[in-house]
C-alpha cells in the first residue's frame, strides 16, 4: 500500500526529463578533463626531453666538474625525475578521481600500488609534498653554488620555499583534523 501511495505522490510533469538531461550533460562533462590529462602526458614527454638534455650536459662536464657542479648536476637530474613522478601522480590520480577508472591497468601485474587509492585530499598532500621537494632541490643547488648565486634571488628562494613548507604543514594539519572529525 505504501508503494501505491508513493507513486501517487509523484507528479508526472516534464521538468523531470529536463532535469535528467541537465544531469547527464553535467555528468558526461567530466570527459572534457580527459583532454587535460592527455596534454599532461604530452608535457611528460617534454620533461623527458629536458631530462635527456640535462643528462647529456651533465655527462659532458662530468670529468671536469667541481664537487659542487657535480652535485648540482645530479640534483638537476633528480629534479626532472621528481617532476616526471609528480606528473604521473597527477595524471593517474586526477583521471581516476574525476574522469574514470583506468581499466587498462585494472588487472595489470605492474600497476602501481597507490593507483586507485589516492583520493583528492591525498593527491593534494602529495602535490604539496612534491612541490616542497622540488623547491628544496633548487634551493640546495643554489646553496651549492653560493659564490655565483645572486643573494637577493637566494633570499626570495628561501622565502618561497618556507612558504611552501608552511602551507604544506597547515594543509596536512587541517586534513588530519578533518579526518579526526569524520571518525
Amino acid at each position: 500500500m505504501s508503494e501505491q501511495m508513493n507513486t501517487q505522490d509523484v507528479k508526472s510533469d516534464d521538468s523531470g526529463h529536463f532535469e535528467v538531461l541537465i544531469e547527464k550533460i553535467i555528468f558526461r562533462s567530466r570527459w572534457i578533463l580527459a583532454g587535460f590529462y592527455l596534454l599532461l602526458v604530452a608535457t611528460l614527454f617534454l620533461v623527458a626531453i629536458k631530462f635527456v638534455k640535462e643528462f647529456a650536459h651533465f655527462a659532458m662536464i662530468f670529468w671536469y666538474a667541481s664537487e659542487a657542479e657535480f652535485v648540482t648536476g645530479v640534483l638537476e637530474i633528480v629534479d626532472k625525475t621528481l617532476l616526471g613522478n609528480l606528473l604521473i601522480l597527477i595524471i593517474f590520480s586526477g583521471y581516476e578521481n574525476f574522469v574514470s577508472v583506468i581499466g587498462a591497468a585494472k588487472n595489470s601485474t605492474d600497476r602501481p600500488k597507490w593507483m586507485g587509492g589516492v583520493d583528492f585530499a591525498g593527491l593534494k598532500l602529495k602535490l604539496i609534498g612534491s612541490i616542497v621537494a622540488l623547491s628544496g632541490i633548487n634551493l640546495l643547488a643554489a646553496f651549492l653554488e653560493i659564490s655565483t648565486t645572486n643573494k637577493e634571488n637566494l633570499g626570495w628562494m628561501v622565502g618561497i620555499h618556507l612558504t611552501f613548507v608552511v602551507t604544506g604543514l597547515i594543509f596536512a594539519l587541517s586534513e588530519r583534523y578533518m579526518h579526526q572529525e569524520r571518525h
